[in-house]
């Protein structure tokens, strides 16, 4: 077993299956686009275990509380490893994690992106550890976000060389 595989399973964490796309919805992009020495992390919303997207849905400040959207980025954490799982065969491959551009559907006046995007940086960090797992981000509100899904992020992880 890998040693994150290990991690994973010493924090009780299981990595989702793949997204469940809404009847009709085409998506024509990878989900992770290795280029060179770096993984490309498309734009993932919170997936719960068998892949659908996990609710609560809404903007965040009225239908979604911060609390509901830290827990939303943290299952988007879980969503982005299990796509990386899937195309490096390995994520003790990742070297390092870069950066993460967190996007939270966001109620007029909600100003507490930070705070939501912690979920996915808090987790990242309890499993690479924070030196790998450290990451330059940014955390935005939009005013709508694809399957009025409460948090989308997207990012970059640098590779071992093979």
């Amino acid at each position: 077993m890998s040693r994150i595989d290990q991690r994973l399973r010493d924090l009780g964490l299981a990595l989702p299956l793949p997204l469940q796309l809404p009847p009709g919805v085409i998506l024509p992009f990878p989900w992770i686009r290795i280029v060179g020495t770096r993984a490309l992390i498309s734009g993932h919303g919170p997936t719960n275990g068998d892949g659908s997207l996990a609710g609560p849905l809404g903007k965040v400040g009225s239908d979604v509380s911060l609390e509901q959207a830290y827990l939303a980025a943290r299952l988007t954490g879980l969503a982005i490893l299990g796509s990386l799982k899937r195309e490096l065969g390995d994520l003790d491959r990742i070297a390092s994690w870069s950066r993460a551009f967190g996007m939270v559907n966001s109620a007029p006046g909600f100003n507490r992106q930070p705070a939501v995007i912690n979920g996915f940086t808090d987790l990242i960090v309890d499993v690479f550890g924070p030196e790998k797992g450290a990451h330059a981000r940014s955390a935005v509100g939009l005013a709508e976000l694809p399957f009025n899904i409460p948090v989308e992020i997207e990012g970059e992880v640098e590779l071992l060389l093979q």
